[in-house]
């Protein structure tokens, strides 16, 4: 039985991934959002500049949204495990379930106890408990990335388990589990890709509203600080993703060779084909444009590299080479364009020309949502490049379905669809009307300055970025 057209397993596939999409943006923003407030208030706590102030109290609120909105969004995606996924639950779940038990133990309840206190507590516990408190619910977000990641990591690249007579997967070593070989690249990539998301996004707003006011001095701060981060981590994403790319070659040869479109072995060095559409059936990539030898010394840093193509393996083994091929190309070309503007913007400092560089700013404007974008495509490159595995060479996605009916995950699929953009559609809504409000100065009635009001004492001269000076040096 299908539902228009498609079988259960296909349905169930496309709710997992319409799940996890929009749970995945949130997490990828509330990581790097977590950190970011911390940095405000470390700074506000150190200069005492009411600026700072400011900044940590008009993006806390937006982390705190974004916050929830990733809270529901997972809750409803993990149900699925057990609704459509069954079998896989019960054959890896003495694997994957205690690393996400894990998840919830010491993170989750990590963010939730402090959340409060670092969002309502300052002046009830004082400004170093508050700090603490700031400061526990940004590292309960890595840690909870941590569990996360290595669980998916587990399923890229099992390791320290065997398996008992009836398909379940034993635990054997849990240090080979949790930092199983593709882990560490996984986990770094991951990280950086919030930080980045984040970068671009708070980069986005500030020049959003220094094309409105140069002269916001809060504008000036965020923007600054966001080209920072661009500047210095977009180039070591990249050197991270290329270990991720030759340890992906060695652990998962299909996958490289469906994201690089590659159906036939190249023994002799293998081309990089920048554009083309790769043809499962007919097992060729049409009008594929290609520089020769480029793809081996990409992945294997030798002109002469051996590459092996899709054919190697039998066609039931075969990950589908389209969607993998597009996405990795999107997520690479969006990290050039991060890397672009990065570079743009150490210019435009050391011209001291930041804050008055109206094209930079449209740049970053129209950047805001590419962190977005390059987080999913990833996600979309790694997951569907996995297939048609959920355990990589151990369990086939096929054998990992609940006995569900195609019309039963189409009818909830469809429903899921109505709802999410119905409730996240206004969660997104709100956050970009939180985002549009200026960054105007707090009042002096706002103003919590602790010990530097009793103690009479002004706040010192403004800094139009952490590192001091004007203009952008």
């Amino acid at each position: 039985m299908t539902f228009l057209g498609l079988e259960a397993e296909m349905l169930a596939r496309i709710q997992f991934a319409f799940t996890v999409s929009f749970h995945f943006i949130f997490p990828a923003f509330s990581i790097g959002t977590a950190s970011y407030v911390a940095v405000l208030n470390a700074i506000w706590l150190w200069k005492r500049d009411p600026a700072y102030l400011k900044l940590f109290e008009y993006w806390k609120t937006i982390f705190a949204v974004t916050f929830a909105m990733g809270v529901v969004s997972g809750i409803v995606m993990s149900y699925q495990f057990g609704t459509n996924w069954s079998a896989f639950s019960d054959k890896a779940g003495p694997v994957v379930g205690p690393l996400m038990s894990y998840e919830v133990l010491t993170a989750f309840f990590l963010e939730a106890g402090f959340l409060g206190i670092a969002l309502f507590g300052r002046k009830r516990v004082g400004d170093t408990a508050h700090m603490v408190a700031v400061a526990m619910v940004a590292i309960g977000t890595l840690i909870s990335a941590t569990w996360i990641t290595s669980a998916n990591s587990w399923m890229h690249t099992p390791a320290g388990f065997s398996i008992d007579p009836n398909g379940v997967f034993v635990p054997e070593d849990w240090w080979q589990i949790v930092f199983n070989p593709s882990f560490p690249y996984r986990m770094t990539h991951t990280v950086l890709a919030a930080f980045l998301t984040t970068a671009f996004a708070v980069g986005s707003v500030g020049a959003w509203h220094l094309l409105k006011d140069r002269e916001n001095r809060q504008a000036r701060i965020m923007f600054s600080m966001a080209m920072w981060m661009a500047a210095i981590v977009t180039p070591i994403q990249i050197f991270v993703g290329d270990l991720h790319g030759l340890s992906t070659l060695e652990h998962q040869p299909a996958k490289i060779a469906a994201m690089e479109g590659h159906f036939d072995t190249y023994e002799d060095g293998a081309p990089l084909i920048l554009f083309g559409i790769p043809d499962d059936a007919a097992e060729t990539t049409h009008y594929a444009v290609e520089v020769p030898k480029l793809g081996s010394m990409i992945l294997k840093h030798e002109w002469d590299g051996e590459i092996k193509g899709l054919k190697e393996w039998p066609r039931d083994q075969r990950p589908p080479a389209l969607m993998p091929f597009i996405t990795f190309r999107v997520m690479v070309g969006i990290g050039f364009l991060m890397l672009g503007t990065g570079l743009w913007s150490l210019w435009a400092r050391w011209k001291r020309t930041l804050y008055e560089t109206r094209w930079l700013h449209r740049a970053a404007l129209i950047m805001g949502p590419s962190g977005f974008v390059a987080v999913l495509a990833g996600w979309y490159t790694t997951e569907v490049g996995r297939q048609p595995w959920t355990v990589y060479g151990h369990l086939r996605t096929a054998d990992s379905l609940s006995p569900v009916s195609a019309p039963a995950v189409g009818a909830s699929l469809l429903t899921f669809i109505v709802v999410y953009f119905i409730v996240f559609g206004t969660g997104v809504y709100y956050l970009l009307k939180l985002m549009r409000r200026p960054p105007t100065p707090l009042e002096d009635h706002e103003l919590d300055l602790g010990p530097i009001r009793t103690a009479g004492i002004t706040p010192g001269p403004s800094q139009d970025h952490p590192l001091g000076g004007h203009h952008g040096h």
